[in-house]
């Protein structure tokens, strides 16, 4: 009797086992691949946000090209003779306020596509915001600014 009991013990051990595999496998399988998933989100995410730092250091580099021609122009001007200083001066205020319109709806797309961005990473995890490139460049620049909304 004591065999049986032995055995049948070994037998239900061995079954409850089995079945525990049986159903912890799948549930571990889903939550490998939601963690593979979750992670392919969160590098297409990041190099995302790597390409909207790369476009806001061009827009920089853009803006520091457009004052360096500025500069000249307003040299060329300051230099030229009495009668041609109309021309150039109308030279100058006609390239500022085009170089102003096209910067102001370049910074204002840009925004918009930042804050779809930024609206993204809200569902992620709560560090997801931190994690990000752009929010880092802000947060040296930004002061107290933003205080209030912490």
């Amino acid at each position: 009797m004591k065999q049986v009991t032995i055995t049948s013990r070994i037998l239900r051990s061995s079954l409850a086992l089995v079945l525990t595999l049986a159903i912890w496998s799948p549930l571990q399988a889903q939550s490998a691949s939601h963690m593979e998933g979750k992670e392919m989100k969160e590098t297409k995410m990041m190099h995302r946000c790597q390409d909207m730092m790369e476009q806001k250091q061009q827009m920089m580099a853009d803006m520091k090209a457009q004052d360096a021609e500025l500069t000249a122009q307003l040299a060329r001007m300051n230099s030229a003779p009495r009668d041609q200083k109309v021309d150039l001066i109308a030279a100058v205020v006609t390239s500022m306020a085009e170089q102003r319109i096209a910067m102001e709806a370049r910074k204002t797309k840009m925004h918009e596509e930042m804050m779809q961005h930024m609206m993204q990473h809200m569902p992620m995890d709560k560090d997801a915001m931190a994690k990000c490139s752009m929010m880092k460049g802000m947060d040296n620049k930004s002061g107290d600014a933003h205080k209030d909304h912490q």
